[in-house]
């Protein structure tokens, strides 16, 4: 099945947006930074498992602190992610 809103237009599926290998390599690079973060402040010898969802919580308050209060960079140049259709 396809989704149809990851596409600029219904019938070219040339124009479906996706990410770059760099904004790919960017995500990748701050979810294992996130992830090795965690395992190496863990106070405990328990392993941490890969939790997408917990590794999200903590980048959005990366993002927070980087992006919003400190205007490090941009949120795309943080994280990049595809804008929704019609917000470019």
């Amino acid at each position: 099945m396809t989704n149809i809103f990851l596409y600029d237009s219904i019938d070219s599926v040339e124009n479906m947006k996706a990410l770059t290998e760099q904004q790919i390599d960017r995500q990748d690079h701050v979810d294992n930074a996130i992830f090795s973060l965690m395992r190496v402040i863990n106070p405990s010898n328990k392993g941490i498992e890969w939790d997408i969802e917990k590794i999200g919580e903590i980048r959005d308050v990366l993002k927070e602190w980087l992006v919003d209060r400190l205007n490090l960079a941009t949120e795309q140049e943080f994280y990049p992610y595809l804008e929704e259709w019609g917000d470019s």
